[in-house]
């Protein structure tokens, strides 16, 4: 028993360190590609055009990447391939912000994501078991939003005094202790039936399939990204135009200060998320987004956008655990974990394609201050049908005990 207890506190602090470091990674591919492309001179429809192909990729590649990962029992080599692969998107940013590399890195990082964030999931579920899968959510969602803050202030502070190539370069190189993280995880011991397919498990791919609590979480998720994604890049494009050189400060500061508010929220979340169900924290995070929207249009000048982007560290915080754990119980007495993960990864990439092209679209021909208000429209039509049409979909502890002794 000691034994095993070591293994798994040994695997929980090897999976601290991956999420600490993919964040780190995955920060140099956020609002700072739209600054730098503004900085080069880029439009906005072109920077939105570039934004949604990297979108788009993700969301043709959603289901695939979670049916991959469901075939492999050893979820770090799905992990380790979709780090070598935003290792050369990364690069060929750097290289020279012309159309053609900055279109292919855009889609190779897309698909790299979505088999990193079910790969990381499914070893979240195979060391904590269901029971214990929110808090573990929680402490992913935790060192995830440690890591991205602290990469951001690196980031922000790199692109600021010597160029913003420098912060892809550095998004490469921080790929590799992210790689040495990720193979001292232990194979993990619990809940590989819910995460390995079994080729003939028919029975259970119908009933996720036909689930109404899919169709509706799915829709709540489109919503959620249709309102929230494209608000940074915004914020980054017009913080570009006002702040010019130091525009990579006042972004890092944009995302550093949410990502504080996840670090200090997330377990909470998590340890809650079992108490009480998932409904009341969805409504939480989803009611945060058109208040953000209202505040990033209302607010003056540069530095008064941090206060507007602060809001979305609550949003963060619900939907980084929360996403996972919906497919949990979704897919609890299945082998359709990772697909679960991809078809809620698909709805969020339909609505983050949509959102990132149609902000663009508002923005050049009526301004910044009305994309933010339409944003802040669909955040909140988005939290009504998570309060009408949401079910709560925590299991019973005995629902738990039957799936896992089948």
């Amino acid at each position: 028993m000691l034994h095993l207890a070591g293994r798994r506190l040994g695997a929980d602090r090897a999976l601290d360190l991956v999420n600490f470091f993919v964040a780190d990674v995955q920060t140099g591919f956020g609002p700072f590609v739209a600054v730098y492309l503004t900085t080069h001179k880029w439009t906005q429809i072109e920077i939105g055009y570039a934004l949604t192909l990297g979108t788009m990729t993700s969301l043709i590649s959603q289901l695939p990447a979670g049916l991959l990962v469901d075939s492999m029992r050893n979820k770090r080599v799905a992990a380790t391939g979709a780090l070598f692969g935003i290792i050369v998107a990364a690069l060929l940013l750097a290289v020279e912000p012309q159309q053609l590399p900055v279109l292919l890195a855009q889609m190779l990082h897309g698909f790299a994501s979505c088999v990193m964030t079910p790969a990381i999931a499914a070893i979240s579920l195979h060391i904590a078991g269901h029971a214990a899968l929110g808090e573990r959510l929680g402490r992913n969602a935790r060192y995830a939003s440690i890591g991205n803050g602290l990469a951001a202030a690196v980031m922000g502070a790199t692109g600021a005094y010597f160029s913003s190539r420098f912060v892809f370069l550095l998004t490469a190189a921080l790929c590799l202790p992210a790689l040495a993280a990720l193979w001292s995880v232990g194979a993990g011991g619990h809940a590989r039936a819910q995460t390995t397919s079994r080729v003939m498990d028919l029975a259970g791919l119908k009933r996720l399939l036909v689930d109404r609590r899919l169709l509706i979480s799915a829709i709540c998720v489109m919503l959620f990204h249709l309102s929230n994604a494209a608000m940074l890049p915004l914020a980054g494009a017009a913080v570009t135009m006002r702040a010019g050189h130091f525009a990579n400060v006042i972004i890092a500061a944009c995302i550093v200060v949410p990502q504080v508010i996840v670090a200090l929220m997330s377990p909470w979340v998590g340890r809650l998320a079992e108490k009480i169900g998932r409904k009341p924290l969805l409504l939480l995070g989803w009611g945060a987004l058109p208040l953000r929207g209202l505040l990033l249009a209302v607010l003056p000048g540069s530095w008064p956008l941090v206060m507007g982007q602060a809001i979305s560290g609550v949003s963060a915080a619900v939907f980084g655990v929360l996403l996972p754990l919906l497919a949990a119980d979704l897919t609890l007495g299945t082998s359709h974990f990772n697909l679960c993960i991809g078809i809620l990864g698909l709805a969020m990439y339909l609505g983050a394609a949509a959102s990132t092209t149609m902000s663009g679209g508002i923005a050049d021909a009526a301004g910044m201050e009305v994309a933010f208000m339409v944003l802040a429209a669909v955040g909140a039509v988005g939290s009504l049908a998570v309060w009408l049409a949401m079910p709560e979909t925590r299991p019973t502890a005995q629902a738990i005990n039957r799936a896992i002794q089948e």
